[in-house]
């Protein structure tokens, strides 16, 4: 029996797997509503990532150089959780690819280093991004330190207070971290004005770091997303085509049950495209990207179109939404807090090839010590909803006999969430739902955007 699968380097996957070639979505709008040409982009992202954004290609090469980084990390292990199956007295065998060995401790450097190097040959000097949990803005600042660019992060507020160590890991990297919403930018301010106590929101931080990209007027500064957009998902796909290379090595053909956390869609997308790609050519696999029932975007927004943030600079995106509007609550896996989701995921969803499911904050954080206690780490707020799923599905199985195999994304640690599991074990955590009202009037708003 194989605990831990090993893949060698030489035997990294050389191409990603771009789904857009399987799949194909709308195509995203103007904030105008008209249709969006690659030039209206050119102020906020290189054209070469453009061009990975809209492309159709199925295989794309990842450039060389992409790769003598990513070996730092790549090929990443996948483990079986031997310890998890026997505490849950299960017939399945689980196996999670572990993303937490990244330098930045979670599956964000697999599109940080593309998308750094990318803007590098652009002549990019100056990046800015959002991020929510601060997992993203380490991972951009991680590859910014070793390509040379400058990085600047706004940082969801309630995250900037709640893991103050995450900036911290910023400013090693040489990133500047600020809170969001900021007083530096025109609509950091007027978030501020409405509401000086708001925990912020990931559309607003993205709203801030567009901002700050467009009005360089030198255009040297660029803006970089840790999720959503289709070139990010592109270049997550790296995490499941290496786990179908080490399944292979112990016999597998493939699994029966794909389970990763969701927020804006990246970690989710990395794990299972490649699987989607199965189940679009006749595959049985039950694919289920899991997301905070205090978030539901899959499991009860609105596929519609809708802006990638609160003050409507970025195009509309067909997606499911819970409106560009929403504040989330301060639940701490702060990297699910997004009010959208990927437009190829959704579209995966619209079209049945996933079945998303929602979980709430303290079976999430059970689920989380449950796995601490059996496996041994400590895993990222993010990272536990796919655990709890995980177990859900092992104990169905269980319940019916069957010896399934479960493939999970476990992706990032939680060494700088501890804060979290402070509250949870002191009792101060609770559970939330996202208020039907709530979704109703988000789709009184979205009624004034095009229909996806």
């Amino acid at each position: 029996m194989s605990v831990k699968i090993y893949l060698d380097e030489s035997e990294i996957p050389r191409q990603w797997y771009n789904i857009a070639a399987d799949l194909p979505t709308k195509p995203p709008l103007a904030p105008d509503g008209s249709p969006l040409t690659p030039e209206m982009l050119a102020p906020v992202f290189p054209m070469n990532l453009i061009e990975q954004e809209v492309s159709t290609q199925r295989w794309i090469d990842i450039p060389q150089e992409v790769l003598d980084i990513l070996y730092r990390w790549r090929p990443s292990p996948l483990k079986r959780a031997v310890f998890l199956e026997k505490a849950l007295n299960t017939p399945a065998k689980i196996f999670y690819k572990d993303e937490s060995v990244s330098p930045a401790g979670s599956h964000k450097p697999n599109s940080s280093v593309p998308q750094v190097w990318y803007n590098k040959q652009a002549g990019t000097k100056t990046l800015t991004t959002e991020t929510g949990a601060g997992q993203w803005g380490s991972a951009l600042s991680f590859a910014c330190s070793l390509l040379g660019l400058t990085c600047k992060v706004y940082m969801v507020r309630i995250s900037f207070d709640q893991k103050p160590f995450r900036k911290v890991m910023m400013e090693t990297w040489g990133g500047k971290c600020i809170a969001s919403p900021s007083t530096e930018t025109q609509f950091g301010r007027k978030i501020l004005e409405q509401d000086p106590n708001t925990p912020g929101s990931l559309g607003i931080a993205i709203s801030e770091a567009v901002e700050a990209a467009v009005s360089d007027q030198t255009g040297s500064t660029k803006y970089t997303l840790g999720s959503v957009l289709n070139h990010v998902m592109l270049h997550q796909t790296i995490i499941g085509l290496e786990a179908k290379k080490q399944l292979a090595k112990v016999g597998i053909k493939k699994p029966d049950v794909v389970i990763a956390c969701v927020g804006g869609g990246s970690n989710f997308a990395g794990i299972s495209f490649p699987f989607v790609h199965d189940v679009i050519n006749g595959e049985q696999i039950d694919i289920i990207p899991v997301e905070p029932a205090s978030c539901p975007t899959l499991t009860r927004g609105i596929f519609h179109y809708d802006f990638g943030d609160s003050a409507g600079m970025t195009p509309l995106l067909p997606m499911y939404t819970l409106g560009h509007n929403f504040i989330p609550e301060p639940i701490h896996a702060g990297g699910l807090r997004y009010h959208g989701m990927s437009p190829l995921v959704s579209k995966a969803a619209k079209d049945g090839l996933i079945s998303p499911r929602a979980v709430h904050q303290l079976e999430c954080y059970k689920a989380a010590v449950l796995w601490a206690r059996t496996e041994g780490g400590i895993i990222a707020p993010e990272s536990s909803h796919a655990v709890a799923a995980t177990i859900q599905e092992a104990i169905k199985a269980r319940e019916e006999g069957k010896e399934k195999v479960i493939l999970m994304n476990l992706s990032g640690h939680g060494h700088l969430d501890l804060a979290g599991y402070s509250k949870f074990f002191a009792g101060q955590l609770v559970d939330h739902s996202h208020p039907q009202e709530a979704i109703e009037k988000a789709e009184k708003e979205l009624e004034a955007f095009p229909e996806a």
